[in-house]
Formats: C-alpha cells, sequence, structure tokens
C-alpha cells in the first residue's frame, strides 16, 4: 500500500525538476549563447515478489514477477545543436559557426563560452559582459601571429602605431601614343620640347622613415619606337629636381624593353632621403602593361610598396578568429587571433552561470587551437549565436510534465484514501 504512496511522490519530485528545467530554457529563450536542457528519468530498484523459474521436465517456466518503486532523475542533459545566428553590425560580437567555445579567463580560472557579445575595457582587453578576458594569440611588431606558444589574454593596441616601409619597387603602365611628334634632337643650348613630345605624371613613394618623396615620371619621344625614361626627385631641402633614374626604352611591336630600369639609393640619398636599396621600377604589369599604340596618352605610375606610419583606425575580423587592424596609411596588419577549444564530450561540461562553462572529468580535456581547424567551427563578425531553445517542443514538454505531476498527485491522493479505508474497518 505505501509503495504506491512512496512511488508517487518520486513521481512528483522528478517532474518538479523537469518543470524546473523548461522553466530555465524558456526562461532563457533570448539568451545569446544558450543551449537547451532536457531531463532523463529512469525506473529504480524493483522489488521481487516472485522470482522466475526454469522450465522442468513437463513444465513451463516462469517470469519473476516484481513491483517498481518509482522512479528517479537519470540525468539533465544539454543540447549542444547550432542556433540561429543574429546580425547585431556590432564589430566587437562574434558567432561561432560550428562547434567550438571561447576560451576566456575570469578571475584567473580559465573559462569556456559560446556566446560571443565582447567589448573593450578601459585597458584595452577584449572582454565578456562579466569582465572575463578573451583568450587568444597576440601578433608581433610585424604581424606575425604564432598560434603554437601559450594563449593569454586579447589586447586591442589602442593608438598602435605600424612602421613605415621604404619603396623597394613600383610599375608603371598605360599606354605611350605612338603618333605622338618626335622630339628635336639634342643641341647647345637645347632645344625646346616639341609639344606632346614630353609626356609627365608623378607618384609619391617612401623612404625608410616614412617621408613622402614625389617621384616625376618624365617619357620623351625621341626616335620612332623610341623613348626615354627620366625620374627626378626634389631635394629634400625643397630645392631643384635630382635625376635618380634616366633610361632609353624601346617599343618591339608587343613590349617596351628593357623591363625594368633602377632608382639608385645613391641618388635618393643624395637628395636628402633615407634609401638603403635602389628601388626597382618595373615597365608594365600583367594586367596593365606599357605599351605603344595610337591611341590616346594614358601612361601612369600603377602601384608601389612603401608606406608612411600608420595609426590604428579600426579592425576587423577574419573567420579564422584573426584580428585586422586597418591603419591610416591604408595598410592592413594582423593584431591577434581568438582561440577555440573542443572536447570530446561537450555535454560532459559544467554550467558555471554568466554563460560560462567549466571542464568537468567527463568532458575531456580542452584541445586549444584556431578556429576551422581540428573540428573548430568558424567565426563570424558583427552576429551572435543565439539560444536554441524550441519553445514550440518546450511547451509541448510543459504539458507533458504537468500531466505527469497531476497524475502521479492522483496517485497519492488515491493511496491516501485507500489508507484511510485500511483505518476505517476497526470502527
Amino acid at each position: 500500500m505505501l509503495r504506491s504512496l512512496f512511488s508517487a511522490v518520486s513521481g512528483l519530485r522528478g517532474h518538479q525538476v523537469m518543470m524546473d528545467t523548461i522553466g530555465n530554457n524558456i526562461a532563457n529563450v533570448n539568451t545569446a549563447g544558450y543551449k537547451s536542457s532536457s531531463t532523463v528519468f529512469e525506473d529504480t530498484l524493483s522489488q521481487v515478489v516472485k522470482s522466475a523459474g526454469a522450465p522442468q521436465g513437463a513444465s513451463g517456466g516462469t517470469n519473476p514477477a516484481q513491483v517498481g518503486l518509482g522512479m528517479r532523475l537519470g540525468g539533465i542533459t544539454t543540447n549542444f545543436s547550432q542556433g540561429a545566428t543574429q546580425l547585431t553590425g556590432r564589430q566587437t560580437d562574434i558567432a561561432i559557426q560550428g562547434d567550438g567555445f571561447f576560451v576566456v579567463k575570469q578571475d584567473g580560472q580559465t573559462m569556456f563560452s559560446r556566446a560571443g557579445a565582447f567589448n573593450f575595457d578601459a585597458s584595452g582587453n577584449v572582454v565578456n559582459p562579466d569582465g572575463a578576458i578573451v583568450q587568444g594569440w597576440m601578433a608581433d611588431n610585424n604581424g606575425v601571429i604564432s598560434v603554437n606558444g601559450p594563449t593569454g589574454g586579447l589586447k586591442l593596441p589602442i593608438g598602435q602605431s605600424i612602421k613605415p616601409v621604404a619603396t623597394s619597387t613600383l610599375s608603371v603602365g598605360g599606354n605611350l601614343p605612338s603618333d605622338a611628334p618626335l622630339a628635336p634632337a639634342a643641341a647647345t643650348p637645347p632645344a625646346p620640347a616639341v609639344a606632346g613630345s614630353v609626356l609627365v605624371n608623378s607618384m609619391n613613394i617612401y623612404d625608410a622613415q616614412g617621408k613622402a618623396v614625389p617621384a616625376t615620371f618624365t617619357y620623351t619621344h625621341t626616335a620612332a619606337d623610341k623613348w626615354s625614361l627620366d625620374v627626378t626627385v626634389p631635394k629634400a631641402d625643397g630645392t631643384g629636381p635630382v635625376s635618380v633614374a634616366t633610361q632609353a626604352i624601346d617599343w618591339n611591336g608587343t613590349k617596351f624593353t628593357p623591363a625594368t630600369t633602377t632608382m639608385g639609393a645613391a641618388g635618393l640619398t643624395s637628395a636628402g632621403y633615407t634609401f638603403t636599396a635602389p628601388v626597382t621600377v618595373s615597365l608594365g604589369t600583367a594586367t596593365q602593361p606599357l605599351t605603344q599604340y595610337a591611341a590616346a596618352n594614358t601612361v601612369q605610375p600603377l602601384e608601389q610598396d612603401g608606406s608612411a606610419t600608420g595609426t590604428l583606425q579600426s579592425f576587423t575580423l577574419a573567420p579564422d578568429g584573426t584580428l585586422l587592424g586597418s591603419f591610416s596609411n591604408g595598410l592592413k596588419q594582423a593584431l591577434g587571433r581568438v582561440a577555440m577549444a573542443n572536447f570530446n564530450n561537450p555535454p560532459g561540461l559544467e554550467k558555471a552561470g554568466g554563460s560560462l562553462y567549466s571542464a568537468t572529468a567527463n568532458s575531456g580535456t580542452a584541445t586549444v587551437g584556431t578556429a576551422g581547424s581540428g573540428g573548430r567551427g568558424s567565426l563570424a563578425s558583427g552576429a551572435l549565436e543565439m539560444s536554441n531553445v524550441d519553445l514550440a517542443q518546450e511547451f509541448t514538454n510543459l504539458v507533458v510534465a504537468q500531466r505527469g505531476f497531476q497524475a502521479n498527485s492522483k496517485v497519492v491522493t488515491a493511496s491516501d484514501e485507500i489508507l484511510q479505508d485500511l483505518l476505517s474497518m476497526k470502527r
């Protein structure tokens, strides 16, 4: 008689835990990175009323007769399926697409999270809303990131500057008109140039100190299919120009030869600039060659590889977790890389509050690496992974839990009435 009462009480307790779990899921329906939980029930030890009997001679065997003693909570499992991605437009928001966790440190303790709502603190540290510092690898002054070393706190180096780079190569391209008038032959004094026989354009190159040096390119049509290229730069003190390269170039019908010329480091240094190596000038590129056709003049400098000093202005996040800084000189350089961790058994992690997880004996050891490798997912900037709670399923489970609780309460009521009838038999 009392067995049914105690069994029903265990059912009430179990379904109460189920209600608690469902209520927590619904409460976190809009919590970024939240993973829903579900309860698993199992029966308790059954009391054997009659043991099983083996077949003997003409008699058949008998099955055991057992009376269950109720139910118990087998476990509360976490569902780590992917949540929906919501665009936020905030560069510091990061969503994980696939498996893996962010690695953060809070009060010196390593924790893990799927919630990527990050910000910067006053020191430039990348932190979550509770101040836990996101872990990763910082780049050196040249933008090189070593992911083989230990992780550390990620920090955006506010106000960081990038060192200047001296120009070592530049290219020119476009068309030199074949019908341009010829320049007069050299004379003493030199004859004035014929209109259209000399074409001039310029571009800035940079010395080792990051100083912009305006280089002027002068093309003179000396004879049929022959030109002369002269490159000059002004002196650093502002006085007259200095010739740093002079090259005769010939058109063979398909290209100019030679293909390159050189701005000498000695000439550039004598003009007052800091160059330790010559500057190679490429006459045309694979996509924009230097040509001579009966067409308009389109010759111009194309690109050069030097840069002035730049300061950090903004950053972007690559899918592999690399933070790329954009500098005022137009260059981009890696600042750091976000670390990610994965586990052999993610449901074995323990929820620690604040959308954080801690490792347990059954989760396995965290394997820390980069996004997109070792089974870890990719990262998306300007987005958050939302909760994976399915409201339709939760409401269904809510009805099931409610009915289960009601059914067990009826068993308690019925057992009580039977006990009452039993007690009243003595009257």
